[in-house]
C-alpha cells in the first residue's frame, strides 16, 4: 500500500471500527474459556502511537520497537512507542507523542505528524494497563533513534503487513502456567503478538474497509 492511498482512507475516521482479525485474540487450549480483557478496577492509563510514513519509494510503513532483554513483562517483545499516561499529559496523544520522542526521538514537529484515529483501547492484564492506540501520519520520514535504555531496535516494516489479507502465524505455548493459542504477523524474524498485534490488526482492517 503506497502513502498516499493510506493517507486517503485515513482522512475520514469510520464512525464504527471494524475489529482485527478474530484469531489474534488468546484462546487457552485445555478447556477453558477465552482470557478475560475487560479492564480491572486498578487499570492504568497509557498510549502507543501507531506513525504511519512513507519510505523513499512512497510506500507506507508503521514505526516498531522491539524492547530489550530482560527479566520482567514484555521482554524483547515488538510493540509500538508509547508507554503510561503521566498526570501532566493534556490526553492519549500527548502521553503516545512523549513516549515515542523517548523511546525512539520522535521530533513531531519536523516529521509534521498528525493525529487521525484511536483505535480501540487494549487491555493487558500482566501489567493492568489500558492502552490507547493513537493513529498518526508523518507527512515527511521521521528520523528515529532508539533509546538503548529502553529498545533494542527499531522495525519499520510495510503497513500492508498488517492488512486483513497478510498471513496469521498461530502459535501454541504456555505462558505463565496457561497453555494458550494465539496468533501473530511475522516481522524481520520476529513473532509480533498479544496487545500490539490486535492493534495492527484492527488498524489494518481500518484500511482496508474506510467505509466502516
Amino acid at each position: 500500500m503506497r502513502f498516499e492511498e493510506a493517507a486517503d482512507r485515513l482522512a475520514t475516521w469510520p464512525g464504527r471500527l471494524p475489529e482485527a482479525p478474530a484469531s489474534l485474540m488468546p484462546v487457552f487450549t485445555d478447556d477453558r474459556l477465552r482470557p478475560r480483557f475487560t479492564p480491572s478496577s486498578t487499570a492504568r492509563p497509557a498510549a502507543v502511537l501507531a506513525l504511519i510514513f512513507a519510505d523513499e519509494a512512497g510506500l507506507a510503513r508503521i514505526v516498531l520497537t522491539e524492547r530489550l532483554t530482560y527479566d520482567g513483562h514484555h521482554s524483547g517483545e515488538v510493540s509500538l512507542p508509547g508507554g503510561k499516561a503521566e498526570p501532566a499529559d493534556a490526553g492519549p496523544a500527548e502521553t503516545a507523542l512523549r513516549e515515542a520522542a523517548e523511546e525512539v526521538g520522535l521530533d513531531a514537529a519536523a516529521a509534521e505528524v498528525s493525529i487521525v484515529g484511536v483505535l480501540d483501547e487494549v487491555f493487558i492484564p500482566v501489567s493492568d494497563f489500558r492502552i490507547t492506540p493513537v493513529v498518526a501520519l508523518a507527512a515527511r520520514p521521521p528520523r528515529l533513534i532508539p533509546n538503548p535504555a529502553e529498545v533494542a531496535r527499531i522495525l519499520e516494516p510495510p503497513i500492508a503487513a498488517f492488512l486483513p489479507a497478510a498471513p496469521v502465524e498461530i502459535v501454541e505455548r504456555v505462558i505463565r502456567d496457561w497453555p494458550l493459542r494465539y496468533g501473530g504477523y511475522r516481522i524481520d524474524g520476529l513473532h509480533v503478538w498479544g496487545a500490539t498485534a490486535r492493534i495492527l490488526g484492527q488498524l489494518g482492517a481500518v484500511l482496508a474497509h474506510p467505509e466502516v
